[in-house]
């Protein structure tokens, strides 16, 4: 199986209101996993007229904004219309298929993935049409929950802490974070049979 672990950074945790600021996608192919640095990965930063967020989101993400701000040529940097467009180009390049409908669609792995990232995903020009995600998702906290004692999901600092890697810090940095879930996931290719 494939899937891209994907993550983003935005300004803030409403998807009606504020924008992202940061993508990442990772490729994992569970038959023929590669090393982490070797694993084909996609990154861009948002350009946007400008922000609107959360100062909590904003503070977090401080050094995204400044790579914004600044003047120089980057060539991870793109606007809200060109991200899904250069997300579908990366995603064709790396064997991924369109449909009938002449769209790439994709499993998506993440930390909660299917509450935050998606909806977020879903306001950008072209999706739906250029690229869309599979309904189902695979998100690493239920690999990682104790049934016995969580109330709740654990969050991806806990389950680093239960997947014993030793820092358990999480990034807030999208390619950072999407390839810590693929670690989260790769113990438990081999499971089932």
């Amino acid at each position: 199986m494939r899937y891209v672990s994907l993550d983003l950074e935005t300004t803030g945790g409403n998807f009606e209101r504020h924008q992202i600021l940061e993508l990442a996608a990772v490729v994992e192919d569970t038959k023929h996993p590669l090393p982490l640095r070797e694993l084909p990965s996609f990154r861009r930063v948002v350009r946007h007229p400008e922000y609107v967020g959360s100062a909590g989101a904003l503070a977090l993400n401080a050094r995204l904004l400044e790579e914004l701000a600044r003047k120089e040529p980057n060539p991870e940097l793109c606007t809200p219309d060109e991200l899904l467009p250069q997300l579908r180009e990366f995603l064709l390049a790396q064997g991924f298929k369109t449909d009938k409908k002449d769209c790439v669609t994709f499993t998506i792995a993440g930390k909660n993935v299917a509450v935050f990232d998606v909806p977020f995903l879903r306001r950008l020009p072209g999706y739906g049409t250029l690229v869309r995600t599979e309904p189902a998702t695979l998100d690493p906290a239920a690999f990682y929950l104790n049934w016995h004692k969580d109330t709740r999901l654990p969050t991806m600092q806990t389950c680093k802490a239960r997947a014993k890697f030793e820092d358990d810090t999480v990034a807030h940095e999208a390619l950072a974070d999407a390839l810590d879930v693929v670690r989260l996931l790769r113990p438990f290719y081999e499971v089932v049979n």
